[in-house]
């Protein structure tokens, strides 16, 4: 769909915003969305990133609606994985589990199907059926020895899977499988791993009696009782960023251009981000 081109740069600046603040601030990632959806409802990348927006803020009902106009402008099963978590989110693990076994997943990438997978097991496991969530998580993908961007999240979804149904030594080789292929930190495994091992990390803040700025910290070795040597003062520099400046709405179709295609980078970062947090907080 083509737009004017101001209206356009105005919706392109707000996906982009979206895009942003969908990890950190997924509150104001979702009011972004809100403005470029009274700015252009009928644009297919506008609906997907409302639908991530909303998905993020784990307002299920209102992600499904936008995920579901989305795909019908243009056709793609991209979403469907997504789509199918929605339903978990409101509570229907059986409908996530039908759409597992609809045509539409041949149709998806293989990082698309590996998702479905994890959508498939979590569906399982809201169902209280542990070993059948195990047995959807094994896979050739999960056998691989090769690292893909969906294998931290597969391996921890299975340790996590293995650790709820009592399976303490294969989860936790499973979980130090997950820390060796998990290069940017999309998981927690190591910290999973660690609490599994019995370790524990205690930053405690001593507040000196001469000096109010100055901090000592401890970690678990150090005794309450010990006496500590103060450190040097510790000063917190606090840096913000300028927030951008809101848009206007209400402009008029004059001059005409394809705003898809400035709404694409932010669309694609706005699924990666949302898809690895959710299902990070649904496992």
């Amino acid at each position: 769909m083509s737009l004017p081109k101001g209206l356009a740069e105005d919706v392109s600046k707000n996906l982009v915003m979206v895009a942003r603040l969908i990890d950190e601030d997924p509150e104001g990632a979702y009011a972004y969305s809100k403005i470029a959806l009274r700015l252009a409802s009928r644009v297919a990348a506008v609906r997907e990133a409302a639908g991530f927006a909303a998905y993020a803020n784990q307002k299920y009902s209102e992600a499904l609606a936008e995920f579901r106009a989305a795909r019908r402008m243009t056709g793609s099963v991209d979403l469907w994985p997504v789509m199918a978590d929605c339903e978990r989110g409101l509570g229907r693990p059986e409908k996530a589990l039908d759409m597992a076994g609809a045509p539409e997943v041949r149709k998806l990438d293989k990082a698309g199907q590996v998702e479905m997978r994890l959508v498939a097991a979590g569906a399982r496991r809201d169902m209280d059926q542990l070993d059948a969530a195990i047995v959807t998580l094994q896979s050739p993908e999960l056998a691989s020895n090769t690292v893909q961007p969906w294998t931290a999240r597969l391996r921890y979804a299975y340790a996590d899977a293995l650790l709820a149904a009592g399976r303490e030594d294969e989860a936790r080789e499973w979980f130090v499988k997950a820390v060796e292929s998990d290069k940017d930190d999309s998981t927690d495994a190591s910290d999973r791993l660690a609490a599994m091992d019995g370790v524990e990390f205690v930053d405690a803040f001593v507040e000196d009696e001469d000096d109010n700025d100055t901090v000592v910290v401890m970690d678990a070795e150090t005794e309450v009782d010990d006496e500590v040597e103060p450190q040097d003062d510790v000063s917190v520099v606090d840096e913000s960023d300028d927030e951008d400046d809101d848009v206007e709405d209400g402009i008029e179709d004059d001059d005409e251009i394809d705003v898809e295609a400035a709404a694409e980078s932010a669309e694609d970062v706005v699924k990666e981000d949302v898809l690895l947090k959710e299902d990070d907080d649904k496992n």
